[in-house]
């Protein structure tokens, strides 16, 4: 097995670039970054890589997205990982890759109309394989399903990954040096251009860097004077590690109302939420977990409860005798929820950060984006993920 090259301690005095953030999204950039022919340096202040946002995502990915450039870019992404061993060298790599779809569920009509009208713009961008379905034609290939849903749309293409694993194939497939243990703390900057990233054990002299640290990057940014519009939100994910109840063969199963959704993880289920009132606060390296989320998802009476689609987690919550836990990460939302990607105006020194919950979803496709872009190869007008663009605010978080 090929692992990354980790640093014994001796932090290298120069690169072509400096990645800061170990986890799928600095492993990624690592990865196309040293593909583009650069000596990299990684920097994870943490002692493993991938042990923050990423290992506490849901793992996903799909291509039913409510604008073009995102389903590309994430397109792009889904190729690379159907193809993981021969687009990284690594032979026969598992990525846990899980195709069993994502099926929108939809219990009134503004909903079922709101599904039409996305599903023929998809097929206009040439997404031809998302159906549209009635509920009694949802409920004929799903029968969990609650007998008030009117609409669905399904696309069986889309499903998930693991993506703890999908990180260190990244690492491992790059010739970056990794880092541990060593927090970036600012940036040497001479007119208007990067000269180094700076660390408590001394700087490292580079021309390019990108910032690739979660819920950190804007802080990261303002050691160079950027401020960016990121809103850093809490995101809780409810496993239970054994439910027979759920079926094993189930897609990414999402009430569209609410947000709620939830897919089959092992013998049991992960299952999600993003809360609409949780409050913006600072990025944290210990993310806490409350048991209301539990009740917010399970509690019949609950709104946003999972049951409302699918009556058999009714039935869970009045036995109450399996096991879950929680655990919980940080999303980090740009105003129209698409990511910052590419240069800034410091000369040499780009973004790959603020996905909005889709991180590790358009890992591949966004990370060679910001390294293409950092490189030239891309002009600028022709990214629509810069830094400076237009900003449309949008309100949905899913």
């Amino acid at each position: 097995m090929i692992l990354p090259r980790i640093s014994s301690g001796l932090l290298p005095r120069s690169a072509d670039c400096v990645v800061i953030g170990g986890g799928v999204l600095g492993a990624a950039t690592a990865f196309y970054a040293t593909r583009a022919g650069l000596r990299t340096v990684l920097l994870e202040k943490r002692a493993a890589l991938c042990t923050l946002t990423t290992p506490a995502s849901a793992g996903a990915f799909r291509l039913q997205f409510d604008n073009r450039e995102e389903l590309e870019l994430v397109r792009e992404s889904v190729e690379v990982f159907e193809h993981f061993s021969a687009h990284t060298g690594l032979s026969r790599y598992d990525l846990g890759l899980c195709r069993q779809g994502y099926l929108w569920l939809t219990t009134s009509a503004a909903g079922a109309q709101a599904q039409k009208d996305l599903v023929e713009r998809q097929h206009s961008w040439g997404l031809d394989d998302v159906e549209l379905l009635s509920g009694d034609e949802a409920r004929l290939r799903f029968p969990y399903l609650a007998p008030d849903i009117v609409s669905a749309r399904f696309r069986a293409g889309d499903g998930w990954l693991d993506a703890r694993r999908l990180s260190m194939g990244f690492a491992a497939a790059s010739a970056a040096t990794f880092v541990l243990e060593t927090a970036a703390t600012g940036f040497e900057v001479a007119g208007g251009r990067l000269k180094g990233v700076q660390t408590a054990t001394g700087t490292v002299a580079c021309d390019l860097a990108v910032i690739a640290a979660g819920p950190f990057s804007g802080t990261v940014a303002e050691w160079a004077g950027l401020e960016l519009q990121l809103e850093t939100k809490i995101r809780h994910r409810l496993i239970f590690p054994d439910l027979p109840d759920v079926p094993s063969g189930a897609p990414m199963t999402i009430d569209e109302d609410t947000g709620a959704h939830w897919r089959p993880h092992s013998g049991g289920a992960f299952v999600l939420y993003p809360q609409q009132d949780t409050p913006a606060g600072p990025p944290l390296e210990n993310v806490p977990t409350s048991v209301d989320f539990y009740f917010a998802l399970l509690r019949p009476e609950s709104a946003a409860s999972v049951a409302r689609t699918a009556p058999f987690w009714r039935e869970v919550w009045q036995r109450n005798t399996d096991s879950w836990y929680l655990t919980a990460g940080q999303y980090t939302y740009t105003p129209d929820h698409r990511p910052y990607l590419g240069p800034t105006p410091v000369a040499g020194l780009g973004l790959n950060c603020g996905y909005s919950g889709h991180g590790v979803m358009a890992s591949a496709g966004g990370s060679r984006l910001v390294i293409d872009t950092l490189l030239g190869h891309i002009k600028p007008e022709k990214n629509r993920f810069r830094m400076d663009r237009l900003v449309q605010p949008q309100t949905a978080v899913l």
